[in-house]
C-alpha cells in the first residue's frame, strides 16, 4: 500500500475543498489512537477519522460515527478543552511529507483569538497526532515519546515541535530540476527505483516503480545502466507525474488482485492496469463508502462483504489485476483501510486468546507425537507373549547358561530365534517376557484412550484457533472467551461474571431468496445445529477440517441447486481452509446430524452424507447480518 506523499496531497487538496473554515462541533476519540472529528461548515456537515495506528494509520472524511468510551481519555479531553468550536483555516502539507497540519481558529478563557495547530503524521509505526500552540510548543500528543524511545525526536508536552529528521537528506519532488535530478538521483549507486524513492520526500516504491514503468525503464537495474536518453526519458515521465499533483489531476482508486485488494494511489497505475484497460468506476463521495470497520458486528461484516463485492464487480476474466476508480481520495481510504482495519484490530484485541489457544495446541501436539511414540512401542506386545509361551512349550530341554531358543513358531509355522538371559532358567524366561506382555497390554490399553483425548482436545483447539480467525469484532470473542474458561484454559476469577453475549451468527441470503446461517464459534455451532435447525434443514461442512456449521433454511421445500453451492462456498469461506483454491463439503439434513455425549460443543457425528467440491468465493451472497 502507498500512503505517501503524493495520495498525502490529494487528500488535503480534497479537504481544503471540502471542511477549510468548517467550525469543530464534536471531537471524540473511539480508539487510544484514533480521533474522530464532527465539522459544520457551508459544505455541510462532516466527520473527518484520523489514527496514529502503528499498523494502520489513516485520515480520511466519513459518513460514519463511531462509540466513545464513557470517559473520554486525557488527550481528547486537552483538545475539547482548546479547541472545541474553533474554526480550521488552514490545512497544508509541509514539504511534500506523509504530514498534514491543521491551523484552528478559537477564543480562549479571556474571550481572545488564539490559534492552535493540530499536527497528523502518517508515518507508519512513528505516526503521530500532536497539538501544538501557536509557538510550535507541543501542549499534547496522542502517543508520548521520550529520550529513552528515541534519541532524535522528544514528542512531549512543553518541548518544541520540530518536523521528523526523514527529509534532511531528501529533495522536494516538486521542485526538482533535470540537473538536480542527473547530480542527485542518477548518480547514487543503486537500481533506479530504490535512488528515485530514497532521494524524494513523499515517494513510495510503489511511485518509483510507477515512474520507471511509464518510462518502459526496468527499475531493478543500476542507475549507470542507463543511457543519457534513457535518464532523460525518466525524467521526463518523473516530471509529468509531478506536474498532475502541481495541477491536482487526480486519479483516486483501488487495485485489485481477484477479489483482494492489494494497493491504492492517486493516480493510475500502470504498471497493473494498462492505460487502455477497463476500470470499474464508483461514483459517491468519501460518506457514502464502505462503514469503517468496529463499528458494530454489521459493519465490520458488511465492510469485508461489500469490499468483496467491489473488487468482483471490477475484475475481469482476462486480468488477473483490476481498477476501481473513486471520485473521492476519502472513499479510496476507507474502503482499502475498512477490511484491513477488521482484521488489525481484532487481532490486536484476541491477541491474549491467540497466545492461550497456540500454547495449548503446542503442547497438545507435543503429547500427541510422544503418546504415539510410546503407543508403537506397544505393537511388539503379542511378540513377547508369543515368546513366553514358546519358551513354555520347548524349553524343558534347554541347557543351563542357554543365549537362545531356536524353536517352531506353531502360529506360523516357522522357526525364530528367542533371545534369553542366560543367568535365568526356561520358566523364569518365559515369565520375563510374560511380565513384558502385560506391561505394553497396560500402557497400550491406557495410551489409547489417553491418545484419543488428546487427539479431541488438539481438534477443539483448532476449531477455537478458527473461531478466532472468523471473529470481527470485540462481541464476537466473548463467546470464545467463555469457551475458554469453560474447559479451564483460562482461570475463572470469583469477580469474572458471565459476559452478556451480543454476537450472532452470520445471517447470508442466497440468490434464490433462502436464509442462511453461519456459526461465528462453537457455541454458535451448537446452537445453530441442535436449537435452532429443523430435521429438513440442510447442514453444510468442510470435509476433515475446522470450520463454521452452516444451516440452509428449507421451509420444507425441495431446495434448488444454486442454494447448495452457495452454502457450500460459506462452509469452505468460514473454515481453515478459506485460503485454498478448492474444498471438499459435506452436506446432509440436519436430522441426521448425532452428537456425542460429553463432547466439545460443536461436535458432532454423522455416517451417510452428500459432497461437493467448491471454491469459497462469496462476494455474490448478500449479508443481512453478522
Amino acid at each position: 500500500m502507498a500512503l505517501d506523499g503524493f495520495v498525502i496531497s490529494n487528500l488535503v487538496y480534497e479537504l481544503n475543498n471540502t471542511i477549510l473554515n468548517a467550525k469543530i462541533s464534536k471531537i471524540a476519540q473511539p480508539e487510544n489512537d484514533e480521533l474522530l472529528f464532527t465539522l459544520k461548515g457551508a459544505n455541510g456537515q462532516f466527520r473527518l477519522a484520523m489514527s496514529a495506528s502503528a499498523s494502520l494509520p489513516f485520515l480520511y472524511l466519513t459518513e460514519t460515527n463511531k462509540p466513545s468510551p464513557l470517559t473520554a481519555p486525557n488527550f481528547c479531553m486537552v483538545l475539547r478543552k482548546h479547541i472545541a468550536n474553533g474554526r480550521i483555516t488552514r490545512i497544508y502539507q509541509p514539504h511534500m511529507e506523509r504530514i498534514i497540519h491543521f491551523e484552528i481558529e478559537h477564543l480562549d478563557e479571556l474571550g481572545d483569538l488564539c490559534t492552535k495547530t493540530l499536527i497528523v503524521e502518517l508515518m507508519g509505526k512513528h505516526s503521530n497526532i500532536i497539538f501544538c500552540n501557536s509557538d510550535g510548543m507541543i501542549i499534547d500528543s496522542i502517543k508520548h515519546v521520550s529520550s529513552m524511545m528515541s534519541s532524535l525526536r522528544e514528542v512531549l508536552p512543553g518541548r518544541t515541535y520540530v518536523l521528523p529528521a526523514t527529509q534532511e537528506d531528501r529533495l522536494n519532488p516538486l521542485e526538482v530540476t533535470e540537473d538536480t535530478f542527473m547530480e542527485s538521483v542518477m548518480a547514487k549507486p543503486a537500481t533506479v527505483t530504490k535512488a528515485i524513492y530514497t532521494s524524494f520526500t513523499g515517494i513510495s516504491p510503489v511511485v518509483a516503480s510507477e515512474i520507471c514503468h511509464r518510462a518502459s525503464i526496468d527499475g531493478d537495474v543500476p542507475t549507470d545502466a542507463l543511457s543519457a536518453d534513457e535518464k532523460k526519458h525518466l525524467f521526463h515521465n518523473f516530471i509529468w507525474l509531478t506536474d498532475d499533483v502541481k495541477n491536482h489531476n487526480y486519479s483516486p482508486n483501488i487495485v485489485n488482485h481477484g477479489k483482494e485488494p492489494v494497493d491504492f494511489s492517486c493516480f493510475r497505475l500502470t504498471e497493473y492496469v494498462g492505460e487502455t484497460d477497463s476500470v470499474s468506476v464508483t461514483a459517491g463521495t468519501a460518506g457514502n463508502a464502505l462503514q469503517t470497520a468496529d463499528t458494530d458486528a454489521g459493519t465490520a461484516g458488511n465492510a469485508l462483504q461489500a469490499a468483496d463485492e467491489a473488487s468482483h464487480a471490477a475484475s475481469g476474466a482476462s486480468s488477473a489485476y483490476s481498477m476501481q476508480k473513486y471520485d473521492s481520495i476519502s472513499a479510496v481510504l476507507e474502503h482499502y483501510y475498512a477490511a484491513k482495519n477488521v482484521y488489525t484490530r481484532i487481532r490486536q484485541k484476541s491477541v491474549d486468546l491467540r497466545k492461550i489457544v497456540g500454547t495449548a495446541l503446542d503442547r497438545n501436539r507435543k503429547k500427541y507425537q510422544l503418546q504415539e511414540k510410546q503407543l508403537r512401542d506397544t505393537e511388539k506386545r503379542d511378540k513377547y507373549k508369543v515368546y513366553g509361551e514358546l519358551i513354555h512349550t520347548y524349553g524343558y530341554g534347554l541347557a543351563e547358561g542357554a543365549k537362545e531358543l531356536e524353536a517352531l513358531n506353531y502360529y506360523t509355522n516357522e522357526m525364530i530365534k528367542i533371545p534369553l538371559d542366560p543367568t535365568l532358567d526356561a520358566k523364569a524366561n518365559a515369565q520375563k517376557y510374560f511380565d513384558k506382555y502385560n506391561k505394553l497390554k497396560r500402557t497400550y490399553e491406557a495410551l489409547t484412550d489417553l491418545t484419543e483425548e488428546t487427539r479431541a482436545e488438539i481438534e477443539h483447539l483448532e476449531s477455537i484457533s478458527t473461531s478466532l480467525d472468523i471473529a470481527l469484532t470485540e462481541d464476537d470473542l466473548v463467546q470464545i472467551r467463555e469457551e475458554l474458561m469453560e474447559y479451564g484454559y483460562i482461570k475463572r476469577k470469583r469477580s469474572d461474571k458471565k459476559a452478556k453475549v451480543k454476537s450472532k451468527p452470520f445471517h447470508y441470503l442466497s440468490s434464490d431468496g433462502y436464509h442462511i446461517y453461519v456459526g461465528k464459534n462453537n457455541y454458535q455451532n451448537e446452537e445453530l445445529t441442535f436449537k435452532f435447525a429443523t430435521g429438513n434443514d440442510w447442514w453444510f461442512h468442510a470435509k476433515g477440517m475446522p470450520g463454521s456449521h452452516v444451516i440452509v433454511k428449507s421451509n420444507n421445500e425441495e431446495l434448488p441447486d444454486r442454494v447448495f453451492e452457495e452454502a457450500g462456498k460459506l462452509a469452505g469461506y468460514y473454515s481453515k481452509g478459506r485460503e485454498n483454491d478448492k474444498i471438499e463439503i459435506d452436506y446432509l439434513q440436519k436430522k441426521n446430524i448425532k452428537k456425542p455425549n460429553g463432547s466439545a460443543p460443536g461436535f458432532v457425528v454423522y455416517y451417510t452424507n452428500y459432497s461437493l467440491t467448491i471454491h469459497p468465493d462469496i462476494s455474490e451472497l448478500t449479508l443481512l447480518e453478522s
